[in-house]
């Protein structure tokens, strides 16, 4: 099969997915709702509304909270369920990787569930026979090749799954969360197996918690949040996208939980701003030169007397932290008393060189965080024009004839 680069190999419109909850899981439920069977059971929407393409080539990590509807969407894509509303429209031969055993008969043995596996993915026989043995080796099942999988542990059942996956020869590869069960240098291979796809022009969808995975590996992100899509587009903004609703989430949870006890949540320091300045003073809102005095200044209000720390983290946009200072760090003991005050961190000769940072800024005390900004904004560096890093030296080489 020929697949056309300039069609998209998947297309969502509208897609919608609604599950069916039932109360009335034991003898004693069925017969509390046996008048009322309506009161048994009430709906829940995993996916509304969810439009968008993917060509061929795209590597897409799909990102979220628990709960936010990535692996149901995965399984939307690869058509184990269909969807409520919508349509899905998909071209060339899929390899999905959704759930631990999925598609594995517990009483075959591996070498059986290998072919079984490969059939039900669209291979025949002659071609499972052709990459059997790449199969094997790649799993490292070895001598188990010919035992019930019932006996496997996680990680064999997701090694000889993941090979066949890749065996394939697929033109969309689906991965869920199962790569996580694997040990390390398992994962090292898979992700390398990975970016060999990439270089061959396949298509793959990653469903996966690390941020650091999916930075690695994806070029682009689609975020979703209760079902729907909050974000679609390049994969740092993505995860900056993804960690402002971890924070706003751990904020309601507070919130929440005051409410609860009827207490008011305790924020006796506010961060009214903060300021990037440079070795004159000068505040900063473009690039910033390797080199340069930076001074970043955080200006607070003291609504109640409170001991209290504040400082800074400059991280990556995937959320990899390059530097964090505190006044703690620094043996600042700050003002107790109600007021306004400006403290100021001087970073002489910055070398920071990783393009976009973000900047977070927050206050602790004794009882926990009392204000937390992540992030508060960014910050543009120089690249270096010699080396690639988060850091910048300036950098020089010599060669010396030794012979």
């Amino acid at each position: 099969m020929t697949i056309t680069a300039t069609i998209p190999i998947v297309r969502l419109n509208g897609i919608s997915k609604k599950f069916t909850l039932h109360k009335d899981k034991s003898l004693k439920d069925r017969a509390l709702y046996f008048t009322s069977r309506a009161k048994s059971k009430s709906e829940f929407e995993a996916l509304h509304d969810v439009s968008f393409d993917i060509n061929l080539g795209q590597t897409v990590g799909l990102l979220g909270h628990n709960g936010s509807g990535k692996s149901t969407l995965l399984k939307v894509i690869g058509g184990i369920i269909d969807p409520s509303g919508g349509t899905v429209e998909r071209r060339g031969r899929i390899a999905a990787l959704l759930e631990l055993g999925a598609g594995f008969h517990p009483d075959l043995s591996g070498r059986e569930n290998v072919y079984l596996n490969a059939a039900i993915l669209g291979m025949s026989k002659q071609e499972t026979d052709e990459v059997f043995e790449e199969i094997v080796e790649f799993s490292g099942i070895g001598e188990f090749i010919d035992s019930q999988v019932k006996f496997y542990s996680s990680g064999m059942y997701v090694r000889l799954a993941f090979a066949v996956a890749v065996h394939s020869d697929p033109d969309l590869l689906l991965v869920d969360e199962v790569l996580a069960v694997g040990d390390e240098p398992f994962q090292a291979k898979c992700m390398n197996k990975i970016r060999e796809f990439q270089r061959e022009g396949r298509t793959i969808v990653l469903v996966s918690h690390s941020a650091d995975q999916v930075a690695d590996v994806c070029d682009r992100a689609v975020v979703l949040d209760a079902g729907r899509v909050v974000y679609d587009g390049a994969v740092g903004e993505g995860i900056r996208v993804l960690r402002e609703g971890y924070e706003r989430d751990r904020v309601e949870a507070e919130q929440e939980s005051a409410q609860r006890h009827n207490e008011p949540v305790e924020q006796p320091v506010c961060i009214d701003r903060v300021t990037v300045t440079d070795g004159s003073n000068q505040e900063i809102h473009g690039i910033i030169e390797p080199g340069t005095d930076l001074t970043i200044t955080i200006h607070a209000t003291l609504t109640a007397p409170v001991e209290w720390v504040t400082g800074f983290t400059i991280a990556t946009p995937i959320g990899q932290n390059v530097y964090r200072l505190n006044t703690e760090g620094l043996g600042i003991e700050l003002p107790a008393e109600v007021g306004s005050y400006a403290v100021a961190f001087t970073l002489p000769h910055s070398n920071f060189s990783a393009g976009r940072l973000v900047l977070s800024v927050g206050a602790i005390g004794p009882k926990g965080i009392y204000t937390m900004i992540d992030p508060i904004g960014m910050l543009d560096f120089a690249d270096d024009p010699a080396g690639v890093g988060y850091m910048q030296f300036d950098a020089r080489g010599s060669v010396v004839v030794t012979s």
